[in-house]
């Protein structure tokens, strides 16, 4: 069934704030002061990261292709895997959902927001950073990770297995994204996903949030090109040796 380019869009939003929710939630909740969660550590935020991408794929993905990311959106038009001429409604979408998913996270944490005193634990409820101050190991983290990402997940929802079992394949995709945040998560987070870390920056600039400290813009377009460039190869090896 193909579905109209309004639904995709709906759906690009709504699994990109799904995203958001489950994934900077969870970090939410293991990094603020005074939650329940408070300290559980990086596993929960990896399982956190891993559901949200899991959750999507099964929701969405036989409606818009679950790409929620930009760099999945653009890395599969640069290799004419998805049209050109939805490239750009689709990561509006994806902003506007990251948008709003970020923004759920910062209502319903709102009372430990304001009793956390470390800019540190703020602004990784948001973004991204280098954990050495990096910043040539920032891009190959992120250039990396994105690849593995999205050869990953367009071998599990392309190739036939994946088509004929697409919960499966979700669920695939999910343990790709755990597996990368607990593998190379240690030195960025990561991101891998544009949307994810630029909306969430500039609200983290704009929310009056005490003590959130600087945004961290003079390193903003690391987590938005170098993931671009990791899709865009990633997607080139799946069409070369797959597709």
């Amino acid at each position: 069934m193909e579905f109209s380019l309004s639904a995709k869009l709906a759906a690009e939003f709504i699994g990109t704030a799904f995203l958001m929710i489950f994934g900077n939630g969870a970090v939410a909740n293991t990094e603020l002061k005074g939650t329940k969660g408070h300290g559980t550590g990086w596993l929960n935020i990896a399982m956190g990261y891993g559901f949200g991408v899991m959750f999507p794929v099964m929701m969405i993905g036989s409606v818009s292709g679950a790409h929620i990311n930009p760099a999945m959106t653009i890395g599969q038009a640069v290799n004419g895997l998805f049209p050109w001429s939805e490239v750009l409604p689709y990561i509006i979408a994806q902003l506007l959902g990251a948008a709003l998913g970020q923004l759920i996270i910062y209502i319903t944490y709102l009372p430990y927001y304001k009793m956390e005193t470390s800019p540190d634990a703020i602004f990784a409820t948001f973004s991204t950073t280098e954990a050495s101050g990096n910043k040539v190991v920032y891009f190959l983290n992120e250039l990396f990770g994105t690849l593995v990402l999205v050869l990953g997940a367009l071998c599990m929802l392309s190739l036939p297995w994946g088509k004929k079992d697409p919960a499966a394949a979700a669920i695939v995709v999910g343990l790709i994204v755990w597996g990368l945040v607990t593998s190379m998560g240690g030195s960025t987070g990561p991101g891998l996903n544009p949307a994810r870390d630029l909306v969430p920056r500039f609200l983290h600039w704009i929310l009056p949030i005490p003590n959130k400290g600087t945004s961290r813009w003079g390193e903003a377009w690391i987590p938005v090109i170098a993931p671009i460039i990791g899709a865009i190869i990633g997607a080139w090896i799946f069409k070369v040796c797959f597709g």
